[in-house]
């Protein structure tokens, strides 16, 4: 049988549907609707963009019903304003995504290791047999995911969607339930979205709010904010991992050290919670491999080791990544600004960076932090020059970490391709090595 919308949704799929934003999550809605049998139109700010429209106003809003749009449209966008205005029912993609979805949700969020984990419980809940998929802000949006099953076959009790949710998407559900949700820490970050770091919390709650009772679990930090904030959780969501022993369980696995350490416990926690074996997510632990671009070590070359680090961008990440290593590194740091106190973060990790190289739309902000701080810096035009200067820099025994802080989006498409091309311009310096 075809996928069938819930009743209070029919008649607003009498007209065409409006999609704001052309990327991934609009492609996947446009995808979705094609399941449906219902007309979508495209409207997207950058221009040139094929078969789109970039503009969005009373007009309109008189042709559409519905508008479904992509996270990056701020709940106050004009565009949003004009379509309730003209009486549009407005849904995120995650949200429009999920009414058509009939089987399991498990939710992931957290300012840092919300991807590692996603992928992770994909991994486990498969290595056991369950037909798991990872989806929503990872990459693949939920709404693609519902279009490419099959119509009139979703399984409930098989099929898994491991959501990896965003406070961009969170802060605007209204349907999106989630059957377990994890939630792995809290930190500063996208304070150029939300105004303070109460409203980005409140914007990751909502996740909280639509979670089966009993089935949310938060790390430390989560619940220390949301005793300041005023939010209550039963004690049994509090999933504490700081100061622990090593598990020798996971010796020679992605989890052995903190804080990827934290990410194993809640995923036991969510696990137990399903009633699943302890045994089997060790196993799947021992046979996980996390992404790219996560603190990866690219090469050693003449005696300098070089990692990449791109997926940090916010401070609590590279935070985390300068205390994996024992001495003060050569840091590459720098990017498109998402608000916060970069004189503090200077601060805090001034103690583990030997030198750093600024690049970006930061990177005279990161100077001068760097000049109150006491830490050497090098003022870089490109990650090219950034490589460069690093090799010139670097010693024997040396670490070279890019480890960026902030977005990609000012010199880069996404921090992929920040990644793909710094592992790129090291794998040229064993060609050619910089002469010192």
């Amino acid at each position: 049988m075809p996928l069938t919308a819930p009743e209070f949704l029919r008649p607003l799929l009498n007209a065409p549907v409006a999609v704001f934003g052309g990327g991934a999550s609009g492609e996947g809605v446009l995808a979705l609707l094609g399941k449906l049998g219902v007309p979508g139109v495209v409207f997207d700010e950058k221009d040139g963009r094929k078969g789109t429209v970039n503009n969005f106003g009373p007009a309109e809003a008189r042709i559409h019903r519905l508008a479904v749009f992509s996270p990056g449209f701020r709940p106050d966008h004009p565009w949003l304003q004009a379509a309730r205005a003209g009486g549009c029912e407005c849904l995120g993609e995650l949200d429009f995504a999920s009414l058509f979805w009939s089987g399991c949700v498990v939710a992931i969020t957290g300012t840092n290791g919300k991807t590692t984990l996603t992928e992770f419980i994909t991994h486990a809940l498969r290595s056991i047999g369950h037909d798991a998929t990872a989806t929503g802000n990872i990459g693949y949006p939920f709404s693609r995911l519902v279009a490419d099953a099959e119509a009139g076959v979703l399984a409930a009790a098989e099929k898994v969607a491991v959501c990896e949710v965003s406070s961009f998407q969170a802060e605007t559900l209204r349907h999106f339930h989630a059957d377990v949700t994890l939630w792995t820490n809290f930190a500063e970050d996208h304070l150029e979205r939300h105004p303070g770091m109460e409203a980005y919390f409140a914007a990751k709650w909502a996740l909280a709010e639509r979670t089966t009772p009993g089935g949310f679990f938060a790390g430390a930090s989560v619940i220390r904010h949301a005793q300041k904030f005023g939010r209550m959780l039963p004690p049994s969501a509090g999933v504490f991992s700081e100061g622990k022993s090593p598990d020798s369980g996971l010796a020679g696995t992605v989890f052995a050290r903190y804080p990827q350490y934290e990410n194993f416990v809640l995923a036991a926690a969510g696990w137990r919670h399903a009633g699943l074996a302890d045994e089997a997510l060790y196993a799947a632990a021992r046979t996980f491999k996390s992404g790219r671009h996560r603190l990866a070590r690219v090469a050693e070359i003449d005696g300098i080791t070089w990692w990449n680090d791109s997926k940090a961008t916010n401070f609590h990440a590279v935070e985390a990544a300068l205390a994996s290593f024992a001495t003060p590194v050569l840091l590459i740091a720098g990017g498109k600004a998402k608000g916060g106190d970069i004189a503090a973060f200077v601060r805090r990790i001034a103690p583990r960076v030997r030198r750093a190289f600024l690049l970006g739309e930061t990177k005279d902000v990161l100077a001068a932090a760097c000049v109150s701080a006491h830490v050497p810096f090098v003022l870089c035009a490109d990650l090219a020059e950034a490589v460069r200067e690093a090799a010139g820099a670097a010693r024997p025994g040396d670490q070279v970490l890019l480890s960026p802080a902030f977005a990609s989006f000012d010199l880069f498409r996404n921090y992929e391709d920040r990644g793909n091309q710094f592992e790129s311009l090291v794998n040229n310096l064993a060609v050619t090595p910089t002469l010192r």
